[in-house]
């Protein structure tokens, strides 16, 4: 029996994370920078707003659809983007919608799984071991991603 060759006994590799994030946000960007037109008061705030959610979306897509807080996070763009279709829609119609405030909310105390529940997407409906593994794989794409913009800043400011 000839020993198989290692090589061909392995599938092609896959990306890595840092790797999906950044061709997906260097994507978006070009797309963000092709669809508007030179930077100018309000515009920069929109063109900002665009760029931070191509990086959310990028990171999200990039981590697959296994993981509950990038299902949350994709749904809870996509959500803001039909209310925002929306609410533009009501504007032109002359429409007002009323705020639901919480202003006169009492403080309470609250636990730390409670506060982590809140910080990562989608953790209100998850259990403690569910949250806790989900946190550190949201954690480890926050890490990449900023080691993805940072490196695109680098290399395009000099």
């Amino acid at each position: 029996m000839a020993p198989e060759d290692p090589v061909a006994m392995n599938p092609a590799p896959t990306p890595s994370l840092r790797t999906k994030i950044s061709r997906r946000f260097l994507e978006s960007l070009v797309k963000i920078r092709a669809s508007l037109e030179q930077p100018t008061g309000g515009n920069i705030q929109r063109r900002a707003r665009r760029i931070k959610i191509a990086a959310y979306s990028s990171m999200a897509c990039a981590a697959g659809s296994r993981r509950a807080w990038s299902r949350a996070l994709l749904a809870k763009l996509r959500s803001r983007a039909k209310r925002r279709h929306h609410s533009q829609h009501q504007r032109c119609l002359g429409l007002k919608r009323k705020r639901a405030g919480s202003r006169n909310m009492a403080p309470y105390k609250v636990s730390r799984a409670n506060e982590l529940r809140r910080l990562v997407p989608g953790g209100k409906a998850m259990d403690l071991c569910n949250l806790l593994e989900e946190t550190s794989h949201f954690i480890q794409c926050l890490a990449a991603q900023v080691k993805v913009m940072q490196t695109i800043v680098d290399r395009c400011s000099v």
